[in-house]
């Protein structure tokens, strides 16, 4: 950030009395532009033993499987974005369960939301984020061209949980690889 979004003038890297971190601080009118963590909220469509995937068509991680998720907009619940966010990439129509994860990614701050979903029915397609959506089974997934983390993880808790028939609200801190 180099300017203030309120006056213009150009703002610096302080922290502010009272604070513990460094913010923007505008030098003209002393605003303070606290920058937050942001939303990924998705879904986990399931329908007969078998998860909804869809193939990127964007950067990053192009070509990579992923659930369908995306940035959270303002003026929108976590619910209401997982379900547009389904709607947008893979054109599927669901019933949302639960919030099934919630896993930190702190280093590139962004927290993501999984719900847990049933297809409502068979007719989907790929969105314009998304090469193809397909339907897999477990010995299916294709755990090598996972696109996310976040979202390897879910799977794997959802395969996990499924045997049990018991689904927990799951949480995880994804830390940075250090090499």
């Amino acid at each position: 950030m180099k300017y203030c979004s309120q006056c213009g003038h150009s703002v610096g890297l302080i922290i502010p009395e009272g604070d513990n971190r460094e913010r923007f601080v505008c030098g003209q009118c002393s605003v303070i532009h606290y920058q937050n963590p942001r939303i990924v909220a998705g879904s986990l469509p399931t329908y007969d033993n078998k998860v909804l995937l869809c193939k990127r068509a964007i950067e990053p991680q192009l070509g990579y499987w992923t659930l369908p998720a995306g940035f959270m907009e303002n003026d929108e619940t976590t619910l209401e974005a997982a379900i547009r966010e389904t709607t947008e990439e893979a054109n599927a129509k669901i019933d949302i369960q639960e919030l099934y994860t919630l896993i930190n990614v702190a280093h590139i701050n962004q927290v993501h939301l999984f719900y847990r979903a049933t297809l409502i029915d068979l007719d989907f397609y790929a969105g314009q984020e998304s090469l193809d959506v397909a339907l897999f089974a477990e010995k299916d997934i294709p755990w090598e061209d996972i696109a996310f983390p976040t979202v390897k993880e879910t799977l794997k808790f959802y395969f996990s949980d499924r045997k049990l028939n018991e689904f927990p609200l799951r949480t995880k801190d994804i830390k940075r690889f250090k090499s």
